[in-house]
């Protein structure tokens, strides 16, 4: 057969759990979370595997993986910033047995693969001496589970509120008592800096000894040296309160990836014995029957066992529109049922449902981390103790070399290292690959990590597969043309025979139009495929092929020559039967659909200056045929190695993106600057892939691409933000214009900016014309 004719298809969706997938080595079809190796106490879960190392960071050890023997995960409370995902990493990783410690931000797990059973304590131990807390992933803490009122926000805030008081009870009292009222604020501004100095001085022990707080203390410290009391406690409660903002910022970035955590209801309706019994979620297994009421989303992934049923599948796919669903479909976890009560059978394990792997996906894409993120992560870790040596030279060299006042130049200087606190900059980038990659799930399209979201807005051609892409991938046989005394049934039962079992499309669709027929299937043997040309077997004692007719070896009579152009010229795919190496016994013809959207995706990539190619096996006529309809550049005749080398000399002189759904469009994937999979394709191809659009539609890959554009726009903007703020205050403390206060404010005020700023991606809409 053609090239298309080797490709192995399935009708798994990109977040099919059926392969079991390395924890090192991120796969969408492979989201699913194995399960845990060894589960030593009540904060480790069964679901806690994550690739856990950038294979792109200079810094990561290979080895790590290997040498683990067992993996625990906790939910680590209290982190404001990526910074503190690094402080819980440092420290955690000097326990003895640990192998690798992650911290993923998004979704604020603690990942630890270490080589001995019983260091999950330590683990603990070292998440509390770093100022955190920690409890099970299992979602406790999740926002359904928060009290509400105005009594839980008195008491997260009551530092915050009671050095606030002290404060203006010492302003106020000042006229009249001043004495009493410096001392108000000395103690208030010991009281509240206490906390933050033990959590230093735990943070130097870790091994993170150039943290925010290091540097509050030593600032706060030093202007209580020089008198300036009040100041010392404005810098402490501006700290204080630029951190609450921090936590808020970060707590909304999360809120996409906890949207998707809550979409899974805690309770189920399982049918046993013919009885409704209402059970926990988490107590469900494959193969249970559940019952499903209009309005309820549903636990885990099943197949429908009624007739037919709609499903909202929006919060998954991004599809507003209701989707039917029939007797044995796929319906995933979080899809709400539209019309009426309806049965499934559990297809998913625990912690493998579809909102299980888009998590899991999420956590692996944070570890692969842009390369503008990860040089921003190595600079901020020189770029701390560089500027507090800076700041010790402003604070010695006026005074030394040009007899300064002492009192100015410390101030100065102490202005100087609060300015210098990488908390904005560092930010600036995860928080909008963060709210990017939240933002492109929501609308069903699964992105590997902020390498793949940067690739994709640099990319500037599209090199679309045919069969399964541009097209439903589900052709239909149109024309049986038998020759040299052959009929039709007893042609088509031959040629069902060797093509029975294949998984290809042109295949599947032939075996059903033989079924259709009523003809018994022979069982054919020694099948073999042909690569990039047909299939083969022997039937009853004779050797029977299908080729494609630019495959052959043999010259076709004229007037069968003009039936097969005939054919090709309608956009059909043609095969040759033959019985034996050369007596041809007719010709077999499919027809494929393009996706509705195909000529909107297109038009839409064109907009954006993107240059749309067809990459297909199929025949020059057939492709001219189905190109025209779209106006889309085409390449026919190719097998998979002409895909790669087509795409390789592509990507020479422009950053290509390769979308495909089958075994032969891998190889052209990996070859390309990025592979991006359909959602209904083939494992192979979505492994593949650094890219998924789950629910098929076309028209979402220019978008994807705009939104690319629109996270690195966003990641400019904030690094300009951060890096700006702190040169116009560096400038304005070095010449005194401000002070303290207004170093704190600055730096607190650039970190809710950046994130802020940040979070206008979680609302990103692509232009009308994509």
């Amino acid at each position: 057969m053609c090239t298309k004719h080797q490709a192995c298809r399935s009708d798994k969706v990109a977040v099919n759990p059926s392969q079991s997938g390395s924890c090192s080595s991120p796969k969408i079809t492979s989201i699913q979370m194995a399960g845990v190796e060894s589960v030593d106490s009540g904060c480790c879960s069964s679901n806690s595997c994550s690739n856990g190392v950038d294979p792109s960071d200079e810094e990561s050890e290979s080895g790590a993986s290997i040498e683990a023997r067992h993996t625990h995960s906790w939910k680590v409370n209290g982190m404001d910033c990526p910074s503190c995902a690094r402080k819980i990493e440092t420290a955690v990783l000097k326990v003895s047995g640990v192998v690798e410690a992650k911290v993923l931000f998004a979704t604020e797990k603690l990942v630890v693969k270490t080589n001995d059973a019983d260091v999950a304590v330590a683990v603990e131990d070292a998440i509390i001496a770093t100022g955190f807390t920690y409890s099970s992933p299992s979602g406790a803490g999740s926002k359904k589970d928060q009290p509400k009122g105005w009594l839980p926000i008195i008491k997260q805030n009551g530092q915050i509120i009671s050095i606030a008081s002290a404060m203006i009870f010492a302003a106020i009292i000042k006229p009249t008592f001043p004495l009493i009222s410096e001392w108000m604020f000395i103690l208030t501004c010991l009281a509240g800096l206490y906390p933050i100095a033990k959590k230093a001085v735990a943070l130097a022990k870790s091994g993170t000894p150039f943290a925010i707080e290091t540097l509050m203390s030593v600032a706060a410290v030093g202007a209580l040296y020089l008198g300036e009391t009040v100041e010392a406690a404005m810098v402490l409660l501006l700290f204080l309160i630029g951190e609450r903002l921090e936590a808020f910022a970060a707590s909304r970035a999360r809120s996409g990836v906890q949207s998707l955590m809550e979409l899974v209801p805690e309770n189920a309706i399982q049918i046993v014995d013919g009885q409704r019994v209402e059970v926990s979620v988490s107590e469900l297994q494959p193969g249970d029957v559940i019952e499903v009421s209009p309005g309820a989303r549903l636990p885990a992934d099943g197949k429908l066992l009624d007739e037919v049923a709609s499903f909202d599948e929006s919060a998954l796919t991004g599809e507003s529109i209701p989707v039917e669903r029939f007797t044995g479909e796929s319906v995933m976890a979080g899809a709400v049922v539209a019309d009426r009560v309806v049965r499934f059978t559990i297809t998913s394990k625990q912690g493998e449902n579809a909102i299980d792997r888009i998590l899991h996906l999420i956590e692996e894409a944070e570890s692969r981390k842009a390369p503008l993120e990860r040089f921003l992560d190595k600079f901020s870790r020189w770029y701390t103790p560089l500027m507090m040596l800076v700041s010790l030279l402003v604070i010695i060299t006026p005074p030394l070399l040009f007899a300064q006042p002492w009192e100015t130049w410390v101030y100065r200087g102490l202005a100087l290292l609060l300015i210098a606190c990488p908390c904005a900059l560092v930010i600036s980038t995860p928080a909008a690959i963060t709210s990017g990659l939240a933002a492109a799930a929501r609308r069903g399209a699964l992105i590997k990590g902020g390498a793949a979201l940067e690739q994709l807005g640099k990319i500037e051609t599209v090199a679309f597969d045919k069969t399964g892409t541009l097209t439903k991938g589900k052709p239909e046989v149109t024309n049986i043309v038998a020759l040299n005394g052959w009929q039709e049934n007893e042609l088509l039962a031959k040629v069902a025979a060797i093509e029975v079992g294949s998984s290809h499309p042109l295949a599947v669709s032939l075996v059903n139009k033989a079924k259709e027929r009523g003809l018994s299937i022979a069982e054919a043997e020694d099948k073999q495929a042909l690569v990039g040309s047909g299939v083969k077997g022997l039937v009853e004692g004779t050797i029977y092929q299908v080729i494609a007719p630019s495959k052959l070896e043999l010259t076709l009579e004229e007037q069968l020559d003009a039936q097969i152009a005939r054919l090709e010229d309608e956009g059909k795919t043609v095969v040759v039967a033959l019985a034996g190496d050369s007596n041809v016994i007719g010709l077999i013809a499919w027809q494929d659909t393009l996706r509705d959207d195909s000529a909107q995706a297109v038009k839409a990539l064109k907009h954006l200056g993107i240059q749309s190619i067809m990459l297909t096996g199929d025949n020059p006529r057939s492709a001219l045929a189905i190109s025209s309809m779209i106006e889309i550049d085409y390449k026919a005749s190719l097998l998979p190695k002409d895909k790669v080398a087509y795409v390789e000399q592509l990507s020479t002189g422009a950053n290509v993106a390769m979308v495909g759904d089958g075994i032969n469009d891998a190889p052209a994937m990996k070859a390309s600057s990025i592979g991006i999979a359909m959602g209904g394709g083939t494992d192979v191809a979505l492994e593949t892939a650094d890219a998924a659009i789950t629910h098929n539609r076309l028209v979402e890959l220019a978008a994807m691409i705009e939104l690319s554009r629109a996270t690195l726009n966003n990641i400019r903007q904030n690094v300009a933000l951060a890096l700006g703020l702190k040169g116009i205050f560096l400038v304005t403390s070095l010449l005194g214009i401000t002070g303290l206060w207004v170093a704190v404010l600055a730096d607190s005020g650039a970190t809710a900016i950046v994130t802020l700023n940040a979070l206008r991606l979680l609302k990103f809409e692509p232009s009308q014309n994509s």
